[in-house]
């Protein structure tokens, strides 16, 4: 219910900047500030999340050396496919050029220009000097300017050096267990702030260019849902086939936490159920257990492919052309970046406002994207329920123990349960074999 009524508020509000900055553009012009404000609250959380995110996520994840096998297949399927997303994210940003035509915009946004959102046009041309600049002199230093780079080294270090310590260091991990929880606590009051965000900045950018801007809007709407429908089609479903499990039954089976994901763009409520369904679609519980909470650190794969996007965007719209050196470089940089911030609310404006400053780009598509984002969320984060209900698929086969009759009896009962047909002793049938809970 928190998150449908955040939901409700946050389209109120898109609709309500909207209609200001078309009827009361004079008005609708100084409501940048509000836009700024969030950007900013955004901003001061980026360092200590991501720390604390990381941190926990490796050093917490510790089993992983007693499962061995399995955590080395989960890594590797989870980097090899998230470069693939990254991969189809830059090239569908090339192909649609959603930024290209809002240069106009960008030089005349200076309300937001000169505050929060100017930064040096310098950036990392190869991969040496974003190599050398990945380790920071201080980490002090890194967390004041939100080098998002540097702080990803460092608490791979410190994480590694926690697990190396053992049992003494169990008190430092426990304190960053607590800031992480702290930290989710503060995101979520942030995000309050959103509708309010949201409002300045859609009705600022309506106000300042009038409503022929929400054509770009349109286009990066439809380049990233298209490219996510390219990712699925071309990616999961071939996963699914390689390893011989039907994809449709997949998605029949999983359809009511991914529409619950789709509907309130978030993945926690969804979590439990999904995990719950995929030990009955055969996946050994072991498996779900440490696949599905691990890829939410290391397989977002719709959030991934939207971040190749949303850079590429806010380069554009700032007329700075990328070459494919640079766009490589920035691949590299975001498959670690997009790491450790999984489950927050708007994770993904986090991970961009953050890359771009470490590549020295201005971040003002991030103020522009924060109009849309709630539509943009919706897609990605069904993409990561699905892409790592598949995961677990991929994985509990490479390890040869996946229950094939258990899928099909799945299946079967789910086919029969969903029936209009279907009779009272199926319902006993049904709630005999899976307990009390029931999918609908």
């Amino acid at each position: 219910m928190k998150h449908s009524r955040l939901t409700i508020a946050i389209f109120v509000s898109l609709i309500l900047g909207i209609l200001a900055g078309w009827l009361f553009p004079q008005f609708a012009v100084k409501m940048h500030v509000l836009a700024e404000i969030f950007l900013r609250m955004v901003k001061m959380i980026i360092a200590p999340l991501l720390f604390a995110t990381l941190v926990v996520g490796i050093a917490g994840h510790s089993d992983v050396k007693s499962l061995g096998r399995l955590g080395v297949k989960t890594i590797v399927y989870f980097e090899l496919v998230t470069t693939v997303a990254l991969i189809i994210g830059l090239g569908f940003a090339n192909l649609f050029k959603p930024g290209v035509g809002m240069a106009n915009f960008a030089s005349q946004n200076t309300g937001l220009n000169e505050v929060s959102f100017m930064t040096s046009s310098v950036a990392h041309s190869s991969f040496g000097e974003m190599l050398l600049d990945l380790f920071p002199t201080s980490i002090v230093q890194a967390m004041a300017e939100g080098n998002l780079l540097q702080i990803v080294v460092f608490s791979l270090f410190f994480a590694l050096a926690i697990c190396a310590v053992g049992k003494k260091a169990q008190p430092v991990l426990d304190v960053l267990n607590s800031v992480t929880k702290i930290m989710f606590k503060f995101t979520e009051y942030v995000m309050f702030f959103a509708p309010v965000g949201i409002f300045g900045a859609i009705s600022y950018t309506v106000g300042t260019n009038g409503i022929e801007i929400l054509f770009n809007y349109g286009k990066i709407i439809v380049s990233l849902y298209v490219a996510l429908i390219a990712f699925v089609l071309l990616v999961l479903i071939f996963a699914c086939k390689i390893v011989r499990i039907s994809f449709r039954g997949l998605i029949k089976a999983i359809q009511e936490p991914a529409l619950l994901t789709f509907t309130t763009a978030s993945s926690e409520a969804a979590l439990p159920k999904a995990m719950s369904i995929m030990e009955k679609f055969g996946v050994p519980k072991s498996i779900v257990g440490f696949v599905m909470p691990t890829g939410y650190t290391f397989n977002l794969d719709g959030s991934t492919l939207y971040l190749a996007m949303a850079v590429i965007f806010s380069t554009q719209l700032v007329e700075i052309d990328l070459s494919i050196k640079q766009q490589l470089v920035i691949m590299f940089a975001l498959m670690l970046t997009s790491k450790g911030v999984a489950g927050v609310p708007r994770a993904s404006l986090i991970v961009l406002a953050g890359t771009l400053t470490s590549f020295n780009y201005p971040i003002l598509g991030v103020a522009i994207l924060l109009g849309i984002d709630q539509i943009l969320d919706m897609g990605r984060t069904a993409v990561n329920l699905i892409g790592n209900c598949v995961a677990t698929v991929v994985i509990a086969r490479w390890e040869n123990c996946f229950d094939y009759n258990k899928m099909n009896e799945f299946l079967k009962l789910k086919c029969i349960k969903t029936n209009t047909l279907g009779k009272v002793d199926t319902e006993v049938s049904f709630n005999k074999d899976f307990g009390e809970n029931k999918l609908v």
